[in-house]
């Protein structure tokens, strides 16, 4: 870490402390050119609370529209329903962030200006998730951004600029930019006291109506407002230092009576009991058990072997509109509240057909099941119990396969359900009943193939084999090992600087590989489903 580095830290720790935060188990140090800045232990906290911050300084959608600048256009447009509370967050972000004379500065300082999530990526590096959902969700969000830069965020910015009476700053889209990955790389899930949400709302019937008001426009279901606790989403300065691991050394808490920390309305990092922490070890928190695609989407990192990867699984709504009794199958659809598409988790393989846990494998599935036993001509099939894939999104695959034949044949079934005067509608189970009583599940299945054979294609072709991938990591030099000095490599000699990997090119190539391989994984369990569901179709 250099001189200016070393510097803007200890403004920032002069600033939390000013702002009433308390680092008493912990120091916020540099950790390397990957990570940045992190929380470390500093000494055994007998109560195990490391850092203590007062819920006013979090930046939440509440401190946006009491502030004096803000508050009053926004509100206005919130009240109009132009604008979410994330985007309230984000706007004080970008306006913070260029404003000459801010409050803020000190924090804003030590926040990082570059980010590894694909919106930052080169065009090369873009191109690494070729084939894969993140690939046309990046593009998708880019021209998104820009849109809501151009149409809303420039002017507005402009206005508050003048407003504060700065008529010589500007603001660029890459501020905006800046702002939304800060906000979606380290917002939190704060469970706030009702009290600190809502300060105005009596308990007196009268002012009801005023707090569901308030509740629709942050988003937060009116039902919370009768409990003790809501959450809101925000920046809380101090634990947003906190780096991610599956394996958390802390939680944070919300204290509203300062009982446990004593400061009242204050968010803590508490340690977590299995966590024995050292002086100078580093204090994580969980992000929650997300995905690679989730992880490099929203926070610019990836986990070798994720146990929480899965993959993206969906039907195309426009081939539908071409497919032969298009109308009729989008009526039966909507009737069975199918899902046009599936999230197909790693962890769900542990019950299917190849698993090596044989006591999961062999265990009953929780979930509702549609009636097998309609007409008793088909009877509960074999594999039920084995089988991955959502029944929701099974049922839908099998309305889209279905022929003719079978469109007749489940509006017939369905019609002995209708009394003779058409007020009893047949239920969507009762539905799904009569589509599986009619099609079976080979129809659905072999959909599924051709779906995950489709995907499996695409993302080769954008990136080669799994094979490859692997050979790949490999073989570069992981941007782990690099020295803290860029540009330079570990190796000794030419070769393994050609080899040396970047980190984003890295975790790319991680998230990638692992979509492919759990395709190649789901494709087997559909193909050997598809195998006994002809099998005992005939």
């Amino acid at each position: 870490m250099g001189d200016t580095e070393e510097s803007k830290l200890q403004l920032l720790l002069e600033w939390l402390k000013l702002n009433g935060v308390e680092l008493r188990g912990c120091d916020i140090k540099y950790n390397n050119s990957n990570k940045g800045f992190g929380v470390y232990s500093s000494n055994a906290a007998t109560d195990g609370v490391l850092l203590v911050v007062p819920l006013n300084l979090a930046i939440t959608p509440m401190r946006v529209l009491q502030d004096p600048i803000l508050g009053p256009v926004c509100s206005a447009m919130f009240e109009e329903g132009e604008v979410d509370d994330r985007f309230l967050i984000i706007l004080f972000l970008t306006f913070e962030s260029i404003r000459k004379n801010s409050s803020w500065k000190p924090y804003l300082d030590m926040l990082p200006t570059t980010f590894g999530i694909p919106l930052w990526f080169s065009e090369d590096e873009l191109s690494e998730l070729s084939g894969t959902t993140l690939f046309k969700a990046t593009e998708l969000q880019k021209k998104s951004l820009r849109s809501l830069y151009d149409d809303k965020v420039k002017e507005l910015v402009k206005k508050l600029l003048i407003l504060d009476g700065d008529l010589e700053s500007e603001v660029c889209f890459n501020d905006f930019l800046w702002a939304n990955s800060i906000f979606w790389t380290r917002a939190l899930s704060i469970p706030l006291p009702r009290s600190f949400v809502f300060p105005q709302i009596q308990e007196e019937e009268h002012n009801h109506a005023s707090s569901t008001e308030l509740a629709n426009e942050l988003e937060v279901n009116t039902s919370s407002i009768q409990a003790e606790t809501v959450w809101v989403e925000g920046l809380v300065p101090g634990i947003d230092f906190c780096n991610h691991d599956l394996k958390a050394a802390a939680t944070w808490e919300v204290d509203g009576t300062g009982s446990a920390t004593g400061v009242p309305l204050s968010m803590y990092l508490l340690s977590v009991e299995e966590a024995r922490l050292k002086i100078g070890e580093e204090i994580s928190i969980s992000y929650g058990n997300k995905g690679n695609e989730e992880l490099l989407y929203l926070y610019g990192f990836v986990t070798d072997s994720n146990p929480n990867d899965y993959i993206m699984v969906h039907y195309p709504a426009e081939a539908i509109k071409d497919a032969p009794f298009s109308q009729t199958k989008l009526q039966l659809l909507e009737a069975q509240k199918a899902e046009m598409r599936c999230l197909l988790s790693k962890k769900s393989l542990d019950h299917g057909f190849f698993s090596s846990e044989k006591e999961t494998r062999d265990k009953v599935k929780e979930t509702e099941v549609v009636n097998y036993s309609w007409s008793g001509q088909r009877k509960t099939p074999s594999y039920l119990n084995s089988l991955v894939f959502p029944d929701e999104f099974l049922t839908c695959l099998r309305t889209i396969a279905m022929s003719e034949d079978e469109i007749f044949w489940v509006s017939s079934l369905l019609e002995e359900l209708v009394d003779s005067e058409g007020d009893r509608q047949p239920s969507d189970i009762e539905v799904r009943a009569a589509v599986w009583e009619a099609c079976g599940d080979a129809g659905a299945l072999q959909l599924l193939v051709d779906l995950l054979n489709t995907r499996m294609m695409d993302l080769e072709e954008g990136s080669g084999t799994e094979d490859s991938d692997t050979e790949l990591l490999e073989k570069a030099v992981c941007y782990k090992n690099k020295t803290p000095e860029d540009g330079k490599s570990n190796g000794t000699n030419e070769a393994s600087k050609n080899e040396e990997m970047s980190r984003n090119k890295y975790a790319s190539i991680v998230y990638r590989r692992g979509q492919k391989q759990l395709t190649r994984q789901f494709l087997k369990e559909a193909e050997h489903a598809l195998q006994l569901a002809l099998s005992e179709s005939n």
